[in-house]
């Protein structure tokens, strides 16, 4: 019997089904309200320019007023243009990142972090973000135009039910503990800590995450991270994400990584954070950083700043972080800083971990297992 022949889409049907993964985004994840001021901003590189036309064309349909701005392309160390900076201060309700790489840094709020009821924020998105919390967003750093069509439109209410339930989990867990066959052996600590969720929930001042969305992820207590982690999947690097053809070993004491071995891939890593441990201190030389700061940048590169469990049902490992920490059978670590403010560096690093297991210990001893090689347990 002869297996039929099966055609890429058309062009209409292309343009169709990106209209609608844009549809999804604009109506159903950021609910965009007639009036309300989108700034979108994007790379002049073919698929995020692409889809960030279509979202703004999705923008103007909810009622929204759209703006488009185009900047070059930044890594892990770029600054943003200060255009895209200063378009910040109309305040816009949503902001949409859709950039090749990164947004940018934010060159004054480095030198000079800006303050809000006490905490300090080194960017103008976040502090409007996590701090004032006048804007509502969503960021898709390396996305592609087959990712964005393929993943976006899922059961968002199905994804905000478990992530709802690994959150519950990982937020009255004093510490979780993770293995996996490729020689992943770590405990990590989370005391204090709260879990949060990227699930597609973008509607209310102060809500963002990625599209694609799915996982549910924390920052481990400071200090607490001992054992190894071997990452197996993929991982961001400075300027690019790969695939892992070589597992990256790393030796984890005192929250940070204190070794790096395996092959070229572990030597890239090992390249990236060196780097960000050197440019801290270079920052601080010339004002970039405050006086003072350059050591604890430098330090934290080291730092592991998250653990995230992948829960997008329609996401699989294809060398782009964005969808890649998304996928099912797979958790990641971050090396760098983290989401609780108190731990800053220059990176924020991925890694993906196959098939784990997961297990949280809860402080009147008992254990909930989250995932069991890969698949998920006490989970609905």
């Amino acid at each position: 019997m002869n297996t039929p022949e099966v055609l890429p889409p058309s062009p209409a049907e292309f343009s169709a089904a990106l209209a609608e993964a844009a549809r999804i985004a604009c109506s159903d994840v950021l609910k965009v309200q007639k009036g309300e001021q989108v700034l979108i901003i994007t790379n002049p590189k073919r698929d995020v320019e692409t889809i960030s036309r279509a979202l703004y064309r999705a923008a103007l349909d909810s009622g929204g007023a759209p703006v488009l701005v185009i900047q070059g392309e930044k890594t892990q160390f770029g600054f943003a243009e200060p255009a895209v900076l200063a378009a910040f201060q109309a305040k816009p309700e949503v902001v949409i990142s859709m950039s090749a790489e990164r947004l940018g840094k934010d060159r004054a709020g480095i030198a000079h972090p800006y303050e809000h009821n006490g905490e300090q924020w080194d960017h103008i998105f976040h502090l409007q973000m996590y701090g004032e919390k006048t804007c509502r967003s969503f960021w898709s750093p390396g996305t592609t135009l087959e990712s964005f069509i393929r993943t976006v439109p899922i059961d968002y209410a199905e994804l905000g039910r478990r992530c709802a339930a690994v959150n519950e989990i990982l937020s009255k867990a004093v510490r979780v503990h993770v293995t996996a066959p490729g020689g992943t052996d770590i405990t990590v600590g989370l005391c204090g800590r709260e879990a949060k969720a990227d699930d597609g929930s973008f509607s209310r001042p102060g809500d963002g995450g990625n599209l694609p969305a799915g996982e549910s992820f924390i920052s481990p207590e400071n200090g607490t991270a001992e054992g190894r982690i071997v990452f197996d999947g993929s991982i961001s690097l400075y300027d690019r994400d790969i695939i892992i053809k070589d597992p990256i070993r790393c030796e984890v004491s005192g929250g940070f990584v204190t070794g790096i071995s395996g092959g070229g891939d572990a030597r890239a890593l090992l390249e990236t954070v060196t780097r960000a441990e050197q440019d801290a201190l270079e920052y601080e030389k010339t004002g970039r950083l405050p006086a003072g700061r350059g050591e604890v940048y430098a330090k934290n590169a080291r730092n592991i700043g998250e653990l995230g469990i992948g829960l997008n049902p329609k996401a699989r490992i294809s060398g782009s972080m964005l969808e890649d920490e998304k996928a099912f059978s797979t958790c990641h670590f971050a090396v760098g800083h983290n989401y609780d403010s108190d731990a800053p560096a220059l990176i924020h690093l991925d890694g993906l971990v196959r098939e784990p297991t997961i297990t949280a210990h809860m402080e009147d001893g008992k254990s909930v297992v989250i995932e069991e090689r890969g698949k998920l347990a006490n989970i609905p």
